[in-house]
């Protein structure tokens, strides 16, 4: 019985140190506009996509999907963001179905290809962060200190999971 108990404790610890390591390391997957295509938004909202993408959050290793027909998706510098053209773009695709992996922190420019588009509105800023943190934007403190509390919740969630591999060690007699 003893032994029984023992070792569904460390299956249950080991358990959780694979749960906890798994949820440092998801990722999602966005469709671009939420389930629109990439295209000109309305003229009522002609700031559409960078509106989406201020209402998410995302992080290294997520991914995004844009849906498009005969159109294409460039990822482009601060500046010829700013200009709506790129002669030399950091990425470029026009296949219709292009998937884009964040692989890196830092902020994305994304316009479309196609002369004229960009200037109606099909371009997108987005920010990419580096720790698990999901709150929603307006309920965020928008001050610079928002980059050590990404920090700090990354930081708390390496303690948890170092603390659940200690106590694993622990309950299996490695002391």
């Amino acid at each position: 019985m003893e032994v029984t108990l023992l070792l569904s404790f460390k299956l249950l610890l080991l358990f959780s140190v694979f749960s906890i390591s798994s949820l440092l390391t998801l990722s999602t997957d966005f469709a671009v506009g939420g389930d629109g295509d990439w295209a000109i938004p309305s003229s009522k909202d002609p700031d559409f996509y960078n509106k989406w993408a201020a209402k998410n959050r995302f992080k290294v290793d997520d991914t995004i999907n844009f849906k498009y027909n005969k159109d294409s998706v460039l990822v482009v510098t601060e500046s010829e963001y700013n200009k709506c053209r790129s002669m030399h773009p950091i990425f470029f695709s026009n296949n219709g179905k292009t998937e884009f992996k964040f692989e890196r922190a830092g902020l994305f420019y994304f316009i479309s290809g196609v002369n004229g588009h960009c200037e109606r509105g099909e371009r997108m800023i987005i920010k990419v962060i580096t720790g698990p943190d999901a709150s929603p934007p307006d309920e965020r403190n928008n001050t610079d200190s928002s980059d050590s509390t990404i920090n700090d919740l990354h930081s708390t969630s390496l303690s948890i999971f170092l603390l659940a591999v200690g106590n694993l060690a622990l309950a299996l007699g490695f002391n």
